[in-house]
């Protein structure tokens, strides 16, 4: 049976995506009404801003009630769970009420700086959060993205069994961001981890030639395949930018995306289900690289999630407060 195959972006309220003017219809003014458009159009969604900070139960609800049946979210784990510096700032009040005393006085800190219960608190309101979307059937992945510096060795392979005890019946995906994990000496093993915790690899298009660059091998540790493109914008793959509009600034070819056809029709052989996600954010490029991916796989035969986007016109406006329904 061919996989349920499911197309989207990273994030449908990127500021420059807004302000282009290009996606969104002009009665699109508020959250809601850019979420309720961006759902007519496409049947999955990354959502980035729970890595930034813990997410809040009542607004992951708000994003339940806003999408349609059968709609996916794709949530980006909490920074502080991959190994990145965590800001105490964007940490909950009811967190910084309790904050440990070996982090009273610091700007940022990481997991290992953290006391245990201390951790568990964080991923018990990281998980807790999550469940209206997990209830409503629309949670797809939690997906890690770890930083560079994280080698494949035996303290993070331990990390990587603990994370799947952490999430209990989450689905979860691992991305990698240093190309030893998926060199001759360690790629077999790497997906003997992944497969033997139920945790899907992320399949990736990037910059190559860089420590952070992996790359673009398709396989599938579980019946769950994933792929994020990120570009080639080589120039900006590691420079320090302040939004990621600019790190992630391209727009795809029709031969780029043409030659991932074959690539996904591998991994739709080996899976279940499939989410592509576009990670090129500056303007409407996730919407029009996500267009272009999927007119090229439908042009090679391969068959997606029904989801027949709607016009502007044809998404229900209350005319009373000039809001999208």
């Amino acid at each position: 049976m061919a996989a349920r195959i499911l197309i989207g972006t990273a994030s449908w309220s990127d500021r420059p995506l807004i302000d282009s003017g290009r996606f969104y219809p002009p009665e699109a003014r508020s959250a809601e009404d850019r979420l309720r458009y961006y759902a007519s159009q496409f049947p999955l969604v990354e959502v980035d801003s729970p890595y930034y900070g813990l997410p809040v139960i009542e607004t992951v609800q708000r994003w339940a009630e806003r999408t349609p049946a059968g709609f996916v979210f794709d949530v980006k784990s909490y920074s502080l769970f991959t190994e990145h510096p965590t800001p105490v700032e964007r940490l909950p009040r009811m967190l910084r009420e309790v904050l440990p005393a070996s982090l009273i006085g610091k700007r940022q800190f990481y997991r290992e700086q953290a006391p245990p219960e201390f951790i568990d608190l964080c991923w018990s309101t990281f998980s807790d959060a999550l469940l209206p979307l997990y209830d409503a059937g629309k949670l797809g992945v939690v997906l890690f993205q770890f930083p560079k510096w994280v080698t494949p060795n035996a303290a993070a392979h331990r990390y990587i069994e603990e994370i799947r005890e952490r999430l209990g019946h989450y689905r979860g995906a691992v991305e990698f961001r240093n190309g030893q994990w998926l060199d001759a000496e360690h790629r077999e093993q790497t997906f003997a981890l992944l497969g033997d915790c139920d945790l899907s690899y992320v399949c990736v298009d990037e910059p190559q030639g860089f420590a952070s660059s992996v790359p673009p091998v398709v396989a599938a540790t579980n019946r769950l395949a994933i792929v994020r493109f990120h570009g080639q914008n080589g120039a900006m793959w590691e420079q320090r930018t302040q939004t990621a509009s600019e790190r992630f600034d391209y727009y795809y070819s029709e031969a780029e995306m043409a030659g991932w056809a074959s690539r996904v029709a591998s991994l739709a052989a080996e899976s279940d289900e499939m989410h592509l996600v576009m990670n090129t954010n500056n303007h409407d490029q996730g919407p029009v690289n996500a267009r272009l991916l999927t007119d090229g796989l439908q042009k090679s035969g391969i068959t997606m999630v029904e989801w027949k986007p709607l016009s502007a016109e044809q998404v229900p406006v209350d005319k009373g407060q000039g809001r999208l329904l």
